[in-house]
């Protein structure tokens, strides 16, 4: 996997690089000097010079929040990161493609089984997905992975039974499942119809790239010094990319706990399944904790909420919150972050009407 910006560049294009910048005037410097800069880095950086000039009280809260996310999301950083350099520098990033052929029904039906049974938020599986991304698995399994994958794990699971009871969380897991089989169905028709090609945002190849390295596979990856770089260079560049954009995310999540409370939120969704779309709407830009929101999905549904509307905010806003959305648009190209976007919404209308049918039956 390649960041979409390209870092300041090292090693063996150093020297020629830096024959262009002599004898610049100031104008060219200014433009050189932006476009080294890592624009995600200062982004996170000018969203936290926001936060202490404007929002002071908030800003300890908020630093102490992204590092605390960091932290915990950090074992799935580092697998992901690595497992992209290892597929990169091995060379097994061409085995995994071939492997990961067949037959697109099963590839999507296990993928959505696997993403039900992952123990993934919304955010956790972004760095996941890159990596799969990155070793060329096809888009179709990995969207239906990336969908089913935050809904529902076996600890969210023994809490949803235990707050709004066994059938919801059962209907949960079959929605968490079937929108993973919807959004992957669908991308595997578009991608036949060479309408969704490709996944991650590309970069042009580095300078100091061997195809003699990339030619054959080497599982011992440390046993020669060219696939020792690729290894180190896949990782800091990926590592890095992933680590800003996602520092991004949760300071923006912090933002959204203070200032936008869940509870808040889901009381302005009404009693009816009318409100249903609206819920999805409210549910996709606005951040819920899955294990927070069981409680207060629980308490409206008492006072008379339909189950149907909790469980479509349930689902759009575990797949779709802006922290998650912000990293997904750097990751991934517009048009499958538009695909994202639309499968979380249709598999959320999906999900709840039938959720609502069934009740009716009963």
């Amino acid at each position: 996997m390649k960041p979409p910006i390209d870092p300041p560049v090292t090693g063996c294009c150093t020297a020629s690089s830096a024959q262009q910048y002599t004898g610049l005037s100031a104008g060219q410097a200014t433009r050189v000097l932006w476009n080294w800069l890592d624009k995600r880095a200062l982004a996170a950086a000018m969203i936290a010079v926001g936060i202490a000039l404007f929002l002071p009280a908030q800003l300890f809260t908020s630093l102490s929040f992204t590092g605390q996310s960091l932290l915990g999301i950090a074992p799935w950083l580092i697998l992901s990161v690595s497992f992209a350099a290892y597929a990169k520098a091995s060379s097994a990033d061409i085995l995994i493609a071939r492997v990961s052929t067949g037959s697109p029904v099963r590839m999507v039906a296990l993928a959505s089984l696997f993403g039900a049974l992952a123990p993934f938020c919304s955010c956790g599986v972004v760095p996941v997905i890159a990596g799969l991304l990155g070793a060329g698995v096809p888009l179709a399994p990995v969207m239906a992975f990336w969908m089913s994958s935050p809904l529902m794990d076996p600890e969210m699971f023994v809490l949803t039974a235990a707050s709004l009871g066994m059938q919801f969380a059962v209907v949960k897991t079959l929605a968490a499942i079937g929108i993973g089989l919807l959004s992957g169905m669908v991308t595997n028709a578009l991608v036949l119809r060479g309408m969704a090609t490709g996944g991650l945002r590309t970069a042009p190849s580095s300078c100091c790239s061997t195809q003699a390295t990339q030619a054959r596979l080497q599982w011992n990856v440390f046993r020669e010094p060219a696939r020792r770089r690729i290894f180190v260079e896949s990782t800091v560049s990926n590592g890095w990319f992933l680590l800003c954009w996602m520092t991004i995310a949760f300071l923006l999540e912090s933002l959204m706990i203070a200032y936008l409370p869940a509870a808040k939120v889901v009381g302005l969704l009404g009693q009816t399944t009318s409100t249903i779309p609206l819920a999805i709407l409210i549910g996709i830009p606005s951040y819920l904790n899955g294990y927070a929101a069981l409680p207060l999905a629980h308490g409206l549904i008492e006072l008379g909420m339909s189950p149907a509307v909790a469980l479509a905010f349930l689902i759009s806003g575990g797949i779709t919150s802006i922290p998650a959305a912000t990293a997904v648009w750097a990751l991934v190209k517009p048009r499958i972050f538009a695909l994202y976007i639309g499968m979380a919404i249709c598999g959320s209308l999906v999900a709840a009407y039938a959720y609502h049918a069934l009740l009716t039956l009963r």
